[in-house]
């Protein structure tokens, strides 16, 4: 039997290597994983059969979703593990989940459990959504976790479209209205500017100002373009360094009928995922590191964590959630009975329940604030660029007559 030298890392992310015989490659392969090692390099008799690094996948969550919950019916239905993923590769019309969901099924196969193959492919199944397999998997209630998953996705799908719905309305505003007043400063106003200069005479203040300002535009468009671009770019740069996202999303939150609506969000997102945690039997030290993973915002992920060390400790998640001042006092408080009645899965969900409400509201009224807003600040906009090239005019003609 032939000798494969092999180089990987375990479960903890150390790096191995060593020697192993086995019939052909492929049944080395199923040893290494078998034993949860992550194969890097593998090579016999001076042959290297490299394992290529994978590119991460990107997977939209709402195809994640329709995967967790059919996937948690056909387990309900008594189909057999690896038969269920063999039935969603074939459907999955996405290319790339559908390659995941195969390298997925292939690992179940070679002995290796469904949370440790989903653990490989961390862009499609995250630190929850790992968790709570393998939770369902010790306790033997796989079907009844995919199902609370799949519930916990769509929610988190419908509280995402909402917040995009949001904001594409006043975002697609601003970039027309900026776009608007470039293209007539730079092209409508050098027009009239002539017309005025060779007329003659004096322009009142908001007429010279225009003109200034289309000068201005049309002299330095190019460095302005590559000035702002730079400037986006070491923005996004710094925004995702923490020390970045911690000043940027501290700035958003004090926005001040953005930041509430924002803070909304995170309460709802902070309280469903901890409570999906809970309830499936992730430990409670766990279940606040992964809700503090997928919070969104630096400044809750900050506080999450300043209350896990808490807990770390000994101590309640009340009593240091309080002291983040960042949850509001309603919530600590709702907390702090579910955790002396031993109930706080299904407090979190009511608390989860009525803020995924509060958004609703927060959201529509948001939308029905922006819109006139908008709209008179587009106007107004525009209202002071057509006055100011017609004030001329008007003087012109009382001259003439």
């Amino acid at each position: 039997m032939p000798s494969f030298v092999w180089k990987g890392k375990n479960r903890a992310g150390q790096k191995q290597e060593g020697v192993l015989v086995a019939d052909n490659r492929d049944a080395a392969t199923a040893a290494l994983r078998r034993q949860q090692i992550q194969v890097a390099n593998l090579r016999e008799k001076g042959k290297e059969i490299p394992f290529l690094p994978r590119f991460p996948i990107r997977v939209n969550q709402k195809r994640i979703a329709v995967f967790t919950r059919q996937f948690s019916v056909m387990l309900d239905a008594g189909l057999p593990l690896v038969q269920c993923l063999e039935i969603l590769g074939e459907q999955e019309e996405n290319k790339k989940f559908q390659e995941i969901i195969q390298h997925t099924r292939s690992d179940v196969e070679s002995g290796s459990s469904l949370h440790e193959a989903m653990r490989k492919h961390p862009p499609a199944f995250d630190d929850l959504f790992v968790n709570m397999v393998a939770a369902g998997e010790a306790g033997g209630i796989l079907d009844v976790i995919l199902q609370r998953l799949s519930t916990y996705l769509e929610k988190s799908v419908k509280l995402k479209a909402q917040v995009k719905s949001a904001m594409v309305y006043p975002t697609t505003i601003i970039m027309i209205a900026i776009i608007v007043v470039w293209v007539i400063l730079w092209k409508v106003i050098p027009v009239f500017a002539q017309l005025f200069t060779g007329l003659g005479g004096d322009l009142p203040f908001l007429t010279k100002s225009v003109v200034a300002a289309s000068n201005f535009v049309g002299r330095f468009s190019i460095p302005i373009i590559i000035l702002l671009t730079v400037a986006f770019f070491a923005m996004r740069a710094y925004y995702k360094t923490h020390a970045g996202r911690r000043v940027g999303d501290g700035l958003l939150l004090k926005i001040p009928v953005l930041g509430m609506l924002l803070r909304k969000i995170a309460v709802a997102r902070f309280c469903r995922t901890l409570s999906t945690l809970t309830s499936s039997g992730v430990p409670i030290l766990d279940g606040l590191e992964i809700t503090a993973k997928t919070a969104g915002n630096a400044i809750i992920e900050d506080a999450i964590m300043a209350v896990r060390r808490s807990v770390e400790e000994g101590r309640t998640i009340s009593d240091p959630l309080r002291e983040t001042k960042v949850f509001p006092a309603m919530v600590v408080q709702m907390i702090n009975v579910g955790e002396q009645t031993g109930a706080l899965d299904q407090m979190l969900s009511k608390i989860a329940d009525f803020y995924e409400e509060e958004v609703d509201v927060a959201v529509a009224g948001l939308v029905k604030l922006l819109e006139p807003l908008m709209i008179v600040v587009l106007g107004g906009i525009i209202g002071v660029i057509v006055t100011a090239m017609y004030l001329p005019l008007y003087t012109i003609l009382g001259s003439i007559s």
